[in-house]
C-alpha cells in the first residue's frame, strides 16, 4: 500500500511540469518548434490564434525555463530564430505520449456517438 508521502512525492514532478507547460500556447509552440527551428511570423502563423503579445510572452517563459532558445543573426534587417533546445528536445516522448493518448481517446468519444 502506498504511503501519504509516496503520493505527495509523486504528484510533486508532475505538477513541476504542468507548471512549466500549462495554459493553451506552450504546448502547441514547442511541437512547432520540434519541426524546425522558426521566426516570430511563421510561429504566429503556425499556433492559430494566438496573438503576437501572447507569443511573444510564452517564448519568454520557454526560455525562461530553459526549453527555447532566441538567436539573433546580425542581418539587415536583423534576423530572429527560435528553436527547441537539447533540454526541450526531452520533451518530445511527453508530448508523443499525450498525442497518442489524444488520439485514442478522440476515438473513444467518436464511437460512443
Amino acid at each position: 500500500m502506498k504511503t501519504s508521502k509516496e503520493c505527495v512525492d509523486f504528484i510533486r514532478p508532475v505538477r513541476d511540469v504542468l507548471d512549466i507547460i500549462n495554459g493553451k500556447w506552450k504546448l502547441p509552440i514547442l511541437i512547432c518548434l520540434s519541426f524546425g527551428n522558426k521566426r516570430f511570423k511563421e510561429l504566429e502563423r503556425e499556433v492559430e490564434g494566438i496573438t503576437p503579445k501572447m507569443l511573444s510572452k510564452e517564448l519568454r517563459d520557454l526560455e525562461a525555463n530553459e526549453l527555447v532558445v532566441r538567436t539573433v543573426y546580425d542581418t539587415v534587417p536583423v534576423t530572429i530564430e527560435y528553436s527547441l533546445t537539447a533540454y526541450g528536445k526531452s520533451l518530445d516522448g511527453v508530448i508523443d505520449s499525450l498525442r497518442e493518448w489524444g488520439k485514442k481517446h478522440r476515438t473513444r468519444l467518436l464511437l460512443k456517438n
